[in-house]
């Protein structure tokens, strides 16, 4: 992979070149295009106006994918909460102490928990209404309010419904069938560093199976399922950045997938599934 243009540059672009085993040669590049022009969201914005104004010179196409940073979904939303309206039930004051973490953050991150699955000083792993496993049931505080606020922001009451909204306003807008991802940053068990995954998908497949498809050598695959969409979301968070980077969408070109309706939830291993539990 090698990047062209910097955050200085109005659209720089990531080029992911795939490459066969056998003769090297590039068979397909995937294009990255930032979408620099989106004003600062706030509760109750016209998301999709203002992602099909910033989309207007690039042109989108059917099979395109638009990837889409959770947080101006959430702001859109209206998904804010502030502190000071919280008051803590006696099971967050619990785990407050365990984590040393605001009581009334807490409470807030059990309105959106189904499980609580690990806490130590520090950090609270659930699994939210949703079936993420990830911290804090996603509420954050970052790029949420000015420093002094006490504001948080929870995630999309449901990202995929959320995705199928956009989805179909831009498909009004355009004439053209673009794939929506709502991308988040989650942390992973057994490796460090957040990544970009898809918390909410329309247009796309969540998961790709790719079980009889042949290797090199003529194997057929036995076990192979791809996670498209968090590909995608993570490539594309590349550029939607962690700070202040101010790029909270990204269009994406040229990745080939089979098109059909899909969704986050396709992702989601299943209970009996997770040896870790």
């Amino acid at each position: 992979m090698h990047i062209r243009g910097d955050r200085s540059t109005p659209t720089p672009l990531v080029h992911v070149h795939h490459c066969t085993a056998v003769d090297h040669t590039a068979v397909n590049a995937i294009h990255l295009v930032p979408l620099t022009d989106i004003p600062l969201i706030r509760a109750g914005d016209d998301l999709a106006r203002i992602l099909a104004h910033a989309l207007e010179s690039h042109a989108p196409a059917s099979g395109e994918v638009l990837v889409v940073a959770q947080k101006i979904v959430s702001k859109a939303e209206g998904r804010h909460v502030d502190l000071a309206s919280v008051t803590p039930s006696p099971r967050a004051i619990e785990l407050a102490g365990i984590t040393q973490k605001d009581p009334r953050l807490i409470e807030v991150i059990l309105w959106e928990t189904r499980e609580v699955i690990r806490v130590r000083p520090g950090l609270i792993i659930v699994e939210d209404k949703r079936g993420w496993i990830c911290a804090n049931a996603g509420v954050d505080r970052s790029n949420v309010a000015p420093e002094g606020q006490d504001v948080v922001l929870r995630l999309p009451a449901d990202s995929d419904a959320s995705a199928a909204r956009l989805r179909a306003a831009l498909r009004e807008r355009f004439g053209a069938d673009i794939g929506v991802i709502i991308a988040d940053s989650h942390g992973r068990p057994h490796r460090m560093g957040t990544i970009g995954v898809a918390i909410g998908v329309s247009g796309l497949p969540g998961l790709e199976d790719w079980r009889g498809r042949k290797d090199l050598f003529g194997y057929a695959l036995q076990h192979t399922e791809v996670a498209l969409a968090d590909q995608i979301a993570s490539a594309a968070t590349l550029l939607l950045g962690q700070a202040a980077e101010s790029i909270p969408a990204v269009l994406v070109r040229d990745v080939p997938f089979e098109q059909r309706e899909g969704s986050a939830r396709e992702l989601i291993r299943p209970r009996e599934m997770d040896l870790f539990r």
